[in-house]
């Protein structure tokens, strides 16, 4: 009979691509999780993985293994979360989320307030974390529920193995210092906003394009960026302080934000959805924190 730990290994050997990965994840060493694997192999009788530079991809009988294995683990991951109500005699078990920062304030808090009352026996885990990161640690279970952002036009990959719920839609707004000769305005008109001093995310994330893009699509300029941070409530803190400008979502300035002034651009509405993943087949306490977020996301956006 082969072993479940070991089936595990192997399945987080193909996720990460690398035996090191792997370990790295898992907290092993390479070599323990190499003699792990070799016993797979001997108890399957034929290899499993092949090395292909400096990564290693499933053989055909290492893809059925990891796809049996998925089964196999979910199935363990629902009897652990039964059995836990049945001996709590209520709705139990440990669930952890991922989230970005934002999202994180204002919705997985709240929810984590809200489920210690309603639901006292699931232990909330959670961490702060992007998506890029967090889609993989959600398929090989080192998480179970993951809060993401996709903003307009950039389209975050399809996860046809995962579940993904709406949880709410954000406008995108204009920060200004409120002493900017634009500030009174309902509508900023973003082509008037060429000379100012940007404040906007690091490059490479789904911010800092979607900056770009917007102030190119709707503004016709190429945005003067000259202050970058990944922490969005220190873009809104550099637009009060150094005269900047941002373009920041309803999250982040929630109901409202002393001292800059927050309008929406005047050539267009430009949003971020924000959204759910789980892995397809839900525990009943990660089904109750999904409901605890949704219910959390609800009449979070500003009108």
């Amino acid at each position: 009979m082969m072993d479940l730990h070991r089936l595990r290994l192997l399945r987080e050997v193909h996720g990460r691509g690398t035996v090191h990965g792997a370990a790295r994840a898992l907290g092993y060493s390479p070599s323990a999780i190499s003699q792990q694997l070799a016993v797979l192999e001997r108890e399957a009788g034929t290899p499993l993985l092949e090395r292909i530079g400096r990564n290693v991809r499933l053989t055909a009988a290492g893809e059925v293994l990891v796809r049996h294995a998925t089964a196999l683990l979910d199935g363990v991951e629902a009897a652990e979360a039964e059995l836990a109500a049945v001996a709590a005699g209520r709705v139990a078990g440990v669930v952890r989320i991922a989230s970005f920062q934002s999202a994180f304030i204002r919705v997985v808090a709240p929810a984590i307030r809200s489920l210690a009352a309603s639901h006292p026996d699931i232990r909330v885990e959670a961490a702060e974390l992007e998506v890029e990161q967090a889609a993989p640690a959600l398929r090989l279970q080192q998480l179970d529920v993951m809060v993401g952002d996709e903003y307009d036009g950039q389209p975050r990959a399809v996860h046809t193995d995962l579940r993904r719920e709406h949880l709410l839609r954000e406008h995108i707004r204009v920060i200004l210092p409120t002493d900017h000769p634009l500030a009174a305005s309902d509508r900023v008109p973003l082509r008037e906003l060429a000379e100012l001093p940007w404040a906007a995310c690091q490059p490479g994330t789904g911010h800092r394009e979607m900056h770009v893009r917007v102030c190119r699509e709707l503004g016709g300029f190429e945005p003067d960026i000259r202050y970058s941070s990944d922490d969005l409530l220190i873009l809104l803190e550099l637009v009060r302080t150094t005269g900047a400008g941002a373009l920041l979502p309803d999250l982040v300035v929630g109901a409202g934000a002393p001292g800059v002034a927050v309008r929406l651009p005047a050539e267009g509405d430009v949003g971020r959805a924000v959204f759910l993943l789980t892995r397809r087949t839900r525990t009943p306490a990660v089904a109750a924190v999904a409901d605890a977020l949704a219910t959390a996301a609800t009449g979070q956006t500003r009108s």
